[in-house]
């Protein structure tokens, strides 16, 4: 993309290509959502002759991550795919930065809680529940049944990770467990945070207009895991076992204890959200922020 803007369009599809380059990232949504001058790091188009009565438009978003492997079927025999080397790749290093704050899940109460910041950087450490969309409607069914919720499964002044991990292999504690998309627990936030005590919730992406006003009633609140990096987010698991629910699989409900999993609060205990104030303040800054050029 940025060869293609050095050296200009030379036809219609590379003017659209940057003209929707341009006017997404000047939305300022940025990576996780949470502002920044880059939400897309390309725009690809694909044209093919149509009929002017049928004009099909489709649109897929692809993570800076895809992964791909390109391979020519001439005849010749079976397709070589070799394994890619380690040592091809940059060495990683990682830090949650000098202000992250370090939080004990085994003790955190609804007065610390109230003091997070939006867009602050916390490191989890100690238990916490898991569940997504099954566990919440058996939850959901049970209460309405005035059941009570098998044994271990107390969210009181708890966490519950939006998660279904994989199978651990080997020496592993779990599987990839990266967060799940926290909005498709939206429908059942209310119950939660009013019927079982429930604190906080671990997730991926934006809480809709029920879930920030759930959360804002109850002074609880919502923290964004990084997405796109399950297996990384799993390093972070030091113990793994399960609660209830077994018959459904990665979607049972574990306790997970952590060290050290980073993650943003995205909604506060007041209910301010990251994803509602950070891209108006990056759509206000984009434009006005010089670009050193370097000779």
């Amino acid at each position: 993309m940025q060869e293609l803007i050095e050296r200009g369009p030379t036809n219609g599809i590379e003017e659209l290509r940057i003209e929707l380059y341009e006017k997404v990232n000047s939305l300022g949504i940025g990576a996780q959502g949470l502002g920044g001058l880059t939400t897309v790091l390309d725009v690809k188009i694909n044209d093919y002759p149509t009929h002017a009565a049928s004009k099909p438009v489709a649109m897929i978003p692809n993570c800076a991550a895809t992964r791909h492997i390109h391979f020519k079927l001439n005849g010749s025999g079976i397709a070589q795919l070799p394994t890619p080397k380690l040592s091809d790749w940059p060495e990683i290093s990682w830090s949650a930065g000098e202000t992250a704050r370090r939080v004990n899940l085994d003790i955190v109460t609804p007065q610390e809680v109230a003091s997070w910041q939006p867009g602050e950087t916390l490191l989890l450490n100690g238990a916490m529940l898991t569940g997504r969309d099954a566990a919440h409607q058996r939850i959901k069914d049970m209460l309405e049944r005035g059941e009570e919720l098998p044994d271990g499964v107390d969210f009181s002044n708890r966490f519950i990770y939006y998660v279904g991990p994989v199978d651990a292999v080997r020496d592993e504690v779990v599987g990839p467990a990266g967060p799940t998309t926290a909005t498709r627990m939206d429908k059942y936030t209310e119950m939660m945070l009013d019927k079982t005590g429930l604190l906080g919730m671990i997730g991926k992406a934006e809480r809709g207009p029920a879930a920030v006003k759930a959360i804002k009633k109850h002074k609880a609140v919502y923290l964004m895991a990084i997405g796109g990096a399950a297996y990384l987010v799993s390093k972070a698991v030091r113990a793994s076992r399960m609660i209830a629910f077994e018959d459904l699989g990665m979607e049972a409900i574990r306790e997970f204890v952590v060290e050290d999993m980073p993650v943003t609060v995205a909604v506060d205990a007041k209910g301010e959200s990251v994803h509602e104030t950070g891209p108006k303040k990056w759509q206000q800054l984009i434009g006005k922020i010089p670009v050193t050029v370097e000779a």
